[in-house]
Formats: structure tokens, sequence, C-alpha cells
């Protein structure tokens, strides 16, 4: 292409995302692309663009350094795939995104003037905390199709379908009525059996003597609509609802191939046709889920010996133990008890070689050794592990929650009893007790967060909530609980609770990536 006319298409493809060459840059970019065919360019500058943003960018004049380095990143990409067929990724070590409203964008921490997250966190991370979680999902419901504004020669007909949402502000700033409106906002109880809802405008009082829950666990600090009319400083609610939830593939569509998840891939790994092939050929691969694996429970090791050798002929390419580890959980013995525990474990793996082979990640439950309940938890301590992790080298301690890449497959693992704690705490329990698993199961996806629950309730180190969400939705989500086993699909995310291993005679779950479906197992006595 001539220089002239290729000057032009990137300097407007830079400005149509708000950024401006400097003639160095430029130039640079002239001659580096002066040789691909038109087809392929429009695609290459967009990559180009993207890896140029995701760098800390001081304003929005790019000068030719940052060209060079988005340049080297794109041109060595596609070499990344075959390291990153399978990745655990712990809590602390999940990259951290925060939602720009006037970019309309997620950027890295690097690029706002946040400091690095700290366990001891200030009380500006506890307010951020929650403006976080608003931001993501008010972008998302603005998104939705009953929230999107109609263009201004849509059909009559059409905008009455659609919603305008409200601050708490704008409520409070009116002096009459206000008729029917759906405020985005998290239920509050400010003073004792009084509930408000918040947001980061304002806070208004709730009248829920007539207000209709639609299905899901409404508990306090859960973000809702709320629609119902404001009168002399009451909000009257007359229906609650969640913010409606998005598939991955809108999300990713609209952010392009931001890497939320983690891992060593720089760009999101599902756009990545290499592993997606390989992930689609690996028919054998299979993920054996098991929790509450009370390690000093003769019968627990009987149990899991007779699975090693059920599975000794086709091993499963990892199995996933989630804590409690013990079924004391207390004591002085507990750590010395739970070393002799896991070394009886490992003993047990020694004597398949087949299943030697298998991965092994252990992700601690709340009772486990550590510090405290506070969330995110870190994996039991190496002092405990390390005989272990010299038996059985393929094996992995890593945190609660965690995060596994397997191809083009992001998984989310999290063991807590949360059925039982969000059920305890609901504003209003719902009338249908035997379909807990979909109203648990929609509250978690649609707050995108693991644990949508007060604070006093469900402790988090307040710079790391960000390590809790549940957005973009993953593939596959693990709530290890001891409520009955389940396996639910809900906006093309499957989430499966294997169940307690003790308590429900054994059961566990088994998930087959290759065609994304997930078998109910139990260990029958012989």
């Amino acid at each position: 292409m001539e220089p002239e006319r290729l000057r032009r298409r990137l300097s407007s493809a830079f400005r149509l995302r708000g950024l401006v060459l400097r003639p160095d840059a430029l130039k640079y970019l002239t001659e580096a692309f002066q040789s691909t065919s038109e087809g392929e360019l429009d695609e290459i500058i967009e990559n180009v663009i993207d890896a140029v943003e995701k760098q800390p960018l001081s304003s929005n004049m790019i000068e030719q350094p940052l060209v060079e380095a988005a340049v080297q990143e794109c041109s060595r990409a596609p070499d990344e795939a075959i390291e990153n067929v399978f990745n655990i990724i712990g809590a602390f070590d999940i990259p951290r995104f925060i939602y720009n409203s006037e970019r309309k964008k997620f950027l890295p921490l690097s690029m706002t003037d946040l400091p690095r997250p700290s366990l001891f966190g200030t009380a500006r991370d506890k307010a951020e905390l929650f403006r976080e979680r608003y931001s993501i999902l008010q972008q998302r419901t603005h998104r939705h199709e009953l929230f999107t504004p109609s263009p201004v020669d849509a059909h009559p007909d059409d905008s009455k379908n659609k919603f305008q949402l409200k601050t708490v502000e704008t409520l409070l700033g009116s002096p009459a009525k206000v008729g029917e409106v759906i405020v985005l906002g998290m239920i509050t109880q400010l003073k004792e059996g009084k509930f408000f809802l918040e947001d980061p405008t304002g806070v208004v009082q709730l009248d829920l003597s007539k207000a209709q829950f639609h299905s899901g666990l409404y508990t306090e600090s859960s973000f809702v609509l709320a629609e119902g009319w404001y009168e002399d400083e009451v909000f009257h609610v007359n229906a609650f609802g969640f913010p409606p939830t998005e598939p991955s593939a809108t999300t990713r569509a609209f952010y392009g191939n931001i890497n939320f998840f983690g891992g060593p891939s720089s760009t999101s790994v599902k756009a990545s046709a290499k592993l997606k092939q390989l992930e689609q050929e690996n028919e054998d691969a299979m993920f054996v889920f098991v929790s509450d694996v009370w390690l000093d429970q003769a019968e627990v090791l009987e149990k899991l010996h007779m699975m090693f050798s059920g599975y000794s002929s086709a091993p499963p390419t990892c199995f996933f133990f989630c804590g409690n580890f013990s079924s004391a959980p207390y004591g002085k013995n507990q750590i010395q008890s739970l070393k002799g525990s896991l070394k009886a474990l490992a003993d047990i793996i020694c004597e398949y070689p087949s299943i030697h082979q298998s991965r092994f990640v252990f992700v601690p439950g709340p009772e486990d050794p550590g510090p405290g309940s506070i969330l995110p938890r870190p994996p039991l301590a190496e002092n405990i592990t390390q005989e272990f992790r010299q038996l059985v080298p393929f094996s992995v301690f890593t945190t609660n929650p965690c995060r596994v890449q397997y191809c083009t497959q992001e998984i989310i693992i999290f063991r807590e009893d949360l059925v039982n704690k969000m059920c305890r705490n609901c504003v209003r329990f719902p009338s249908s007790t035997m379909d807990i698993p979909n109203h648990f199961v929609k509250t978690i996806l649609s707050q995108g967060h693991l644990s949508p629950l007060p604070l006093y309730v469900s402790p988090v180190f307040w710079a790391y909530d960000y390590s809790l969400r549940v957005y973009p939705l993953p593939d596959v989500l693990v709530t290890a609980d001891k409520h009955d086993p389940f396996s639910v699909t809900s906006s093309e995310c499957l989430c499966i609770n294997p169940g307690s291993f003790p308590r429900s005679g054994f059961c566990f779950k088994v998930f087959y990536p290759s065609n994304k479906t997930v078998e109910d197992s139990k260990l029958q006595g012989l």
C-alpha cells in the first residue's frame, strides 16, 4: 500500500480509540506495515492498538518506543500457545483491572493512581471495594438491551419497552413524588430492622412491605435493581431483581482480548485457535473434583484407594482436592496430624504409578490451618506440605479461591460453605426451597462476585476483593460446598458443586473439557 494512504489509515485507527500518533511513531509503523497485505492490515492495526493500550500511558500522545514494544509483543504472541495449556493461578496472582467510566474501558492497575494491594488495607480500599463492584454491575446493566437508550429514529413501541436507571441522588433531590423508577444500589441495614439502598451518590430508606422478590438469594451487601416509587424520603419498593448477567462472549466482544483471568498469556486464551484445537483433540482430558477430603478418616482414605484403583487404567488429567482436610479441625495437634495424613495419601498415590503421573491440586477449606476465615485464603503452609510435594512432584497447593486455565477454558474453584451462609442472611427467604441451587447460582453470577455477603459475615482482605470477581463469567465455576451436589448451567457458565465427599455418601464430580460435560460419580461400597 502506498505510504500516504497507509499513514492516513493508521492515524484514523488510533484517533478512533482516542489516541494520537507522534510523527516518529507514525513513520515507524508505516515502515513496519509497508509490505502487509490489505486484507490483514485492519486486524494487525487493532492488535497493535490493543497492545499499546495495555502499557502505562501518561497521555494520549503515543511515542515511538511504545509502538515498538507493541509491535514486538504482537509478533511473538503466537509462539506462546503451547506453554499455556494448563495453568493454576493463585488468588494473589490475578491481574487487577479498574473500570474507567470516562473511557468506557477496563484499565490495568498500573495505569491508575491506586496503590499496589496490601493485606493491611486502608480505609480507601474498603470504599473502593464496593465502588468497583457497583461500577462493574452498572456498566453491564447499561449495556443490556432493556436499558440501552433507543436511537432517535426508533419505533415508538421500542422506546416503551426500555427502562432508564436512576441514581439515589435523583430521588433525594426531588421535592415531589417520583413514580415508577428503577435504581441500581446495594442493600444495607444502617439502623436495626430498617433497610436502605445505597449507591455512590447517596442512601435512601426502603419500604419493603409490598416488595416482590424475583428469583435469587437477596442478602445485605448484595446489589439489586429496585423498582418502585419515592415519596417523603422513603423509596417504596414494588419489586426487587438482580442486575442482568451476560455471557463471557458478550463481555469479550465489547472489551477485546484483555486477559482478565490471569496466567502467563498476554491476551485472553479464548482468542487462540491453536489452544482450541488442542482442547478438542484431547478427548481423554478429565478433571476430578472432590470436596471435604478428610484425610484423618480411615474410610475416606479407603475410598480414595478405591478411586485410584478404578482410574489407574485411564488416569485423569488432574485431581482437585478441596478442604477441609481434617474432620476435627481444631486442637494443638492439628498440624502434626495433617502432615501424617498427607504422608498417608502420598503413600497411596505412589502405589499406582499411572496415578502418580496425574496432577494434584489442593485448595484449602475454611477450617484448615491458616490465618482465620478471611478471603482469599493462602495455600497450606509449606512446612505442612513439604514431604508430600517431594513424594508427589506433580502436586500444587494453591489459594482459595483459585483459577485454572486449561487450553481456552477458564475454571474458578471456591471452597466455602456459602449456600448455608447466604440462606441464613437473606432479607427474605425464597418461597420455594426446592430450587436453592438455581437461586444460589443466579445470585453469584448476577453479583459478579463469589461472596456477595456483608463483610462481618464473610470477611475479605479489602485490597484483594477483586480476586473474588466472577466477571467475565468463566466456563466452569466450582463452588465446593457442604450443600447437596448440583450442576446448573446459566449464561453459558457451568456451575458445579461436588458436595461433601464423606457426608454425601462419597459423591464427586468429573468434568470433561473437550465437550464441556459433567458426570455425577459415587463410590459404592464393595
